[in-house]
């Protein structure tokens, strides 16, 4: 298995030195930026498989990092953990619903940064080829990883797709959030369940434009389900 590089962008030189020797400790290559702009030229020149990215930085925040980077079509895709010394439960959706795949508040230790890694990168890695999956106006091609409604092409990033996948994959079951966590982020991915309700969340925003965000259904007190019926 080839080596994982890492990408660890924080304006403080000594947080940057410390988690580059953890990482490079357990076998990952690591590049580092000290801000947003350094670690765009970066990202630019050779795509990482991982961002580690600090919440507070002068100019460019992460969170204007991570709206840079969803927004292009070339790295839209890559996987990213916030660092911050941020504790309040808003602090942490709000990073999740602008694009943050993980998000890990300071202090943390070595063993659980390496241990969200590798359960970020699993999850990055488990996207599959599969056939066609057809309902309603949806349709998802697992082999060249799109959706589509009719000729218009669905923006997803890549958990919302392995949702979407899993969801299509099983019409009109109903899954717990626990269910969701077990079967769409693996068991021991260190993901809470009110998680799953922010990825829900940002999948329908991508559906609403075309008006199928109804196909993915809330059942009270039970969980989630996708039917194309009553939508």
């Amino acid at each position: 298995m080839s080596t994982k590089k890492i990408l660890v962008v924080d304006d403080e030189a000594p947080i940057r030195m410390m988690l580059i020797q953890s990482l490079i400790r357990h076998g990952f290559e690591v590049e580092e930026a000290a801000d947003g702009y350094e670690a765009l030229n970066k990202i630019a020149d050779s795509m990482p498989d991982l961002l580690l990215l600090d919440w507070m930085m002068p100019g460019m925040t992460g969170i204007d990092l991570v709206q840079k980077i969803r927004r292009d079509d070339v790295s839209k895709e890559l996987p990213i953990i916030m660092l911050t010394a941020k504790v309040d439960e808003s602090d942490q959706i709000k990073g999740l619903d602008w694009g943050a795949d993980d998000y890990m508040t300071k202090p943390f230790s070595p063993r659980e940064l390496i241990a969200r890694i590798n359960a970020v990168l699993r999850r990055s890695n488990s996207v599959k080829a599969e056939d066609l999956i057809i309902h309603g106006l949806l349709e998802l091609d697992g082999g060249s990883h799109r959706v589509m409604v009719g000729e218009w092409l669905v923006e997803l990033g890549p958990t919302e797709f392995k949702l979407l996948r899993f969801f299509m994959s099983n019409p009109e079951k109903v899954f717990s959030r626990n269910q969701l966590l077990d079967r769409v982020w693996s068991r021991g991915s260190f993901i809470e369940e009110r998680t799953v309700d922010v990825h829900i969340r940002r999948l329908r925003k991508a559906l609403e434009p075309f008006s199928v965000e109804g196909y993915l259904q809330t059942v009270r007190g039970s969980g989630y389900r996708f039917s194309i019926n009553n939508a």
